[in-house]
């Protein structure tokens, strides 16, 4: 039997939807691993993330300000959840969000809370943006790219990569495009939600794969687990996947937590093709959604993750259990409109 431990712990990424937030998974692995003394707090942007009604995995929730109003904004909320919960932890789960929380992390140690992230240095060597140049530099395989400011510089893009061409979003979302009609479209969609650059990728034939690993911001791998997408939705995102054995993949997660210093989670979006070459698609710098998995395989990354944050010790995994499914379906949570008011109204329920 797990003895609980008392911590309370911020999450945010409460939104279960067709592309779902990593925070009920990283919730779900919490509880598991760190057994019934805690206190989940849950941070959110909008009134409809389901999460928020779900009182047996979030105890409270607190409406947040969006990242786009910057880092002083988010510290003066939390400084105000903090007066009231008295948080010990916080672990934000949305790549858009990490710059404002790394940059507010050496106020919340000071308040008492913890945190467990990667610097704006780590952060930034991987985003799109910079990808191709980390490969190259690492020896990683990385699909040749551009980084694109004008839908008029597509007719030339393509005719360098050729198409079927990948256009990706800054931060979330990717079209495969067939011909210039589609890419103007994706380019003007994509840079309308998420700003510029948007970026053209050379397309990659293969089987996806994604990687979630931990690092311990010293070089070490602490948790590394592969899985094969079984089942993809229209946005890209695993509804279903299983945990795989193969130690190239493993060698991959441990060689890019070693080449950054990786501190806290994170995940390798994977293309492998048919010769066994294994591509870096993206590099995502929180845990994946479907993070619960590392648990119910034996390796619970955001437990891992809280006790390293505590300063305690935690040797790297060194087995984990392959074969091990997921399989993500949709419920009906019922509750009442005065739930949904009071969020609205106050921003906290």
């Amino acid at each position: 039997m797990i003895e609980p431990i008392p911590y309370v712990i911020a999450i945010t990424a409460l939104n279960a939807i067709d592309s779902p937030g990593p925070g009920l998974a990283v919730i779900r692995a919490l509880r598991e691993g760190l057994g019934t003394g805690l206190r989940i707090i849950g941070l959110c942007y909008e009134s409809l993330e389901p999460g928020i009604y779900l009182h047996g995995q979030v105890d409270k929730t607190y409406q947040i300000p969006y990242p786009t109003a910057g880092a002083g904004p988010l510290l003066e909320r939390l400084q105000y959840v903090h007066e009231k919960e008295k948080l010990d932890l916080v672990i934000p789960n949305f790549d858009s969000e990490l710059y404002n929380f790394i940059k507010i992390s050496v106020d919340l140690n000071k308040l008492g809370i913890k945190t467990f992230l990667p610097s704006h240095k780590q952060l930034e060597i991987r985003e799109k943006i910079n990808l191709a140049k980390f490969g190259k530099k690492h020896n990683l395989l990385v699909p040749e790219d551009r980084i694109i400011f004008k839908a008029d510089e597509l007719e030339k893009v393509a005719a360098d990569l050729g198409y079927p061409l990948v256009v990706k979003g800054k931060y979330y979302e990717a079209s495969v495009v067939h011909t210039l009609e589609q890419a103007s479209k994706a380019f003007s969609l994509l840079s309308v939600k998420w700003g510029l650059p948007v970026i053209a990728q050379k397309f990659v034939k293969g089987t996806e794969i994604n990687i979630a690993a931990l690092g311990d911001g010293k070089g070490n791998a602490i948790s590394v687990i592969p899985m094969r997408k079984l089942y993809i939705t229209d946005k890209g995102k695993a509804w279903a996947g299983v945990t795989l054995e193969d130690n190239t993949l493993l060698d991959l997660g441990r060689d890019f937590i070693k080449a950054t210093h990786w501190k806290g989670g994170c995940e390798l979006e994977i293309m492998k093709d048919a010769a066994g070459k294994l591509f870096i698609m993206e590099i995502n710098p929180r845990f994946p959604a479907w993070v619960y998995l590392t648990a119910a395989a034996g390796q619970n990354q955001p437990a891992a993750l809280v006790k390293m944050a505590f300063g305690e010790l935690v040797e790297p995994f060194d087995s984990y259990q392959p074969g091990k499914m997921f399989v993500r379906y949709a419920w009906d949570h019922i509750t009442d409109i005065t739930e949904f008011q009071q969020i609205s109204a106050l921003g906290e329920l």
